[in-house]
């Protein structure tokens, strides 16, 4: 297979160009203009930011990326789906509360804000995929009906794909709260009986019987139940919760399939920020110390070459010796030592994995270029 461009720039500037005109001489670089975007709806997809972190990207960037739209007469709009978890996102007016408190505005970034899969979850639309773990995926409703889709991506770690790049931005983000949870689980949530309460909510939304009040507590019948997740966002205690069940690969192998989804048979450009590289993902209310330094904005129309070259670029950056990385290398190294009474030099390691040893993302970029995503090979053009 032809091996896929990705365009690269460091985030060093001077007088006469800013990062908001360098990213978009990166866009512009790696081909944006090549797009029509006349009279289009353009999706771009972002994550906002759990509230409390401050790892997300700055609006700004997501202002360079619509302005640059609008300049070529389309018609953006910012976009994420609602959270499986309990927290800031998971209704869409908590998640638009929480995107504007983290600055992404119209005033600011000069377009509105979308949740795509509607106020509870449930907008979605049913692309058939057939692929090897997903039939039919659920995708966020407004991402579906956008003309082109863009994804503007944090690169961060991630405690359970390894890492946070463009596929998972894609993938896990535009899934509808059932796509979430088919990509996480088997799609069937239980009742935590201790936060119960017995109110009934959780049964009256369902139509097809599966909750049951016993004893004042529910229970969730999961040979009726079709995962649509209609349950958790009416449970006024959030006792309703999905069950993470599948391993990290096969959660890596409906990633990749969902982001099939999304992008085929449309246009579709993809950039990603390596900056505040924090070990976790933006979905984490807090946001631990970067584990590596700022390397650049990376873009491409390949979303597999984009997270390779991006997870290849931060294997070759010094730890920060302070952050969780840093602090995985010194036990790691301490432990070598003692075992062999030499210097415990890690030699050769995966960051994100010394991070999270029981997550790993390479099974998810193998995936991908197997259903046709894209490439792992890929030429990295700097600029």
């Amino acid at each position: 297979m032809e091996k896929s461009k990705v365009f690269f720039t460091t985030f060093k500037t001077n007088e006469q160009e800013n990062l908001l005109k360098k990213l978009r001489r990166l866009m512009k670089t790696a081909g944006f203009e090549t797009i029509d975007f006349a009279e289009k709806y353009t999706a771009i997809k972002l994550h906002f930011g759990e509230y409390g972190n401050l790892a997300f990207l700055r609006p700004n960037y997501a202002k360079v990326v619509a302005d640059y739209v609008k300049e070529l007469g389309g018609r953006p709009f910012l976009t994420d789906c609602n959270t499986l978890y309990v927290g800031s996102r998971k209704n869409a007016l908590d998640h638009m509360d929480t995107a504007y408190l983290n600055g992404f505005s119209p005033l600011q970034t000069g377009c509105h804000v979308i949740i795509a899969d509607g106020l509870k979850g449930t907008d979605e639309t049913i692309v058939p995929i057939d692929g090897e773990y997903v039939k039919e995926a659920k995708i966020g409703h407004a991402i579906m009906d956008a003309d082109i889709f863009i994804s503007l991506s944090h690169f961060k770690g991630h405690e359970m794909a390894g890492f946070g790049g463009a596929i998972k931005n894609i993938g896990m983000g535009c899934g509808s709260r059932a796509g979430k949870m088919e990509q996480h689980c088997e799609g069937k949530p239980s009742a935590d009986k201790a936060l119960c309460v017995g109110c009934g909510a959780c049964r009256r939304i369902c139509a097809h019987g599966a909750p049951v009040i016993e004893n004042g507590k529910a229970m969730i019948d999961h040979k009726k139940c079709v995962g649509c997740g209609r349950c958790l966002a009416v449970c006024p205690k959030d006792a309703i919760l999905a069950d993470f069940a599948d391993s990290v690969a096969v959660l890596n192998y409906k990633m990749a399939e969902y982001s099939l989804a999304v992008c085929k048979d449309r246009p579709c450009f993809h950039i990603s920020l390596i900056c505040d590289v924090s070990p976790n993902c933006d979905c984490h209310s807090e946001n631990d110390i970067p584990i590596i330094a700022d390397i650049g904005m990376l873009a491409s129309f390949d979303p597999v070459a984009l997270d390779k070259a991006c997870a290849d670029l931060c294997n070759l950056a010094e730890p920060i010796r302070e952050s969780e990385l840093g602090e995985q290398l010194a036990k790691h190294a301490l432990l070598m030592e003692e075992e062999s009474g030499q210097d415990g030099g890690c030699g050769k390691h995966d960051h994100f994995h010394m991070v999270h040893p029981d997550a790993e993302w390479k099974s998810c970029i193998s995936h991908a270029v197997k259903i046709g995503l894209g490439t792992d090979q890929y030429e990295m053009v700097r600029i």
